[in-house]
């Protein structure tokens, strides 16, 4: 789209166009709208002439979009909450009273979610709670507002668009079964002799175990790939297997599972993770009780899962 293009676009447009996508008809548009159908279909059709695309065709008697309309309304989406806010007078967000859905994008920690739930079923009762998966394009979905609020680590800067809150360093420890024949004799020996489980979403964290590892010419057993951290505590019950990660991920697990920790054999680089939410929410009413909730949750979990270390050896 050139400048002369752009300087004749209505927004009105853009409006009809997002209703086009999110209704999927004509008529379904018009009434979110509260306008007449044919008044949409002659807007799609200014649209079509300034875009120089179909975007949308009836195909078996429905509206289907066209490639670039699919490509276009990941755009569109966020402009048009941009501007929604702008022109909206900021709002009072009352936790006890919301029936609000946020989404957040942070590793499936059984105790983590645990007490994130249960300080919003406490607080806010009517809000609800989608918790995604930490995909391939978290950032531009965080900047975007898609997601409210995700955490991952602190290992490179922030792409432009977003705010921070990097949270405690955290070290690494390795859990095994109680009775586990490593256990008798613990050192690099026995931690490399034995199979590990790695969780897939860590494979950052990962990639830095292995590399620490193959410094000093050794090579580490993997035994198990997981998805998720829930998983990790039951496997390593009833193996042989061993699993090295931060406490944080197995809070009470160790308690529930009858596991123990030791401290790795070898120096391994500690981990630090960060929260991040889209710069334009920093001063959001609802952005900013959602950080609280979460963030309280998770310092509260972390200290708890730090206690239950002391002692290991």
């Amino acid at each position: 789209m050139n400048d002369i293009q752009l300087h004749r676009l209505d927004l009105n447009l853009l409006v009809t166009f997002e209703a086009l996508m999110s209704e999927g008809s004509v008529a379904k548009a018009a009434e979110r709208l509260n306008k007449t159908p044919s008044a949409i279909s002659h807007a799609l059709a200014r649209l079509r002439d300034q875009l120089g695309d179909p975007l949308m065709v009836k195909v078996g008697g429905k509206m289907q979009p066209s490639p670039f309309a699919l490509t276009l309304i990941d755009d569109v989406r966020p402009i048009l909450r941009s501007i929604q806010r702008v022109v909206t007078p900021p709002q009072p967000f009352d936790p006890a009273s919301s029936t609000r859905t946020f989404r957040i994008a942070v590793p499936a920690i059984t105790a983590l979610i645990a007490e994130v739930f249960a300080r919003i079923n406490d607080a806010a009762p009517g809000v609800s709670l989608e918790w995604v998966g930490l995909g391939p394009h978290l950032y531009t979905a965080v900047a975007d507002e898609r997601i409210d609020l995700a955490l991952l680590g602190a290992d490179k800067a922030l792409p432009d668009g977003l705010m921070e809150q990097t949270m405690p360093t955290l070290q690494r420890y390795t859990y095994m079964r109680a009775g586990h024949p490593a256990a008798e004799n613990w050192n690099r020996q026995a931690w490399l002799k034995w199979p590990h489980v790695v969780v897939g979403l860590s494979n950052a964290a990962r990639q830095t175990v292995e590399e620490r590892v193959a410094r000093d010419g050794f090579e580490r057993r993997i035994g198990a790939h997981l998805p998720e951290f829930s998983g990790v505590a039951p496997l390593l019950a009833r193996t042989n297997m061993l699993g090295t990660s931060v406490p944080l991920f197995m809070a009470d697990d160790v308690k529930t599972y009858g596991l123990i920790a030791k401290r790795p054999p070898l120096e391994l680089p500690d981990i630090v993770f960060r929260f991040f939410w889209s710069a334009r929410l920093a001063q959001d009413p609802a952005n900013k009780w959602l950080r609280s909730i979460v963030i309280g949750a998770y310092e509260t979990v972390h200290k708890r899962s730090v206690k239950s270390m002391r002692g290991a050896d």
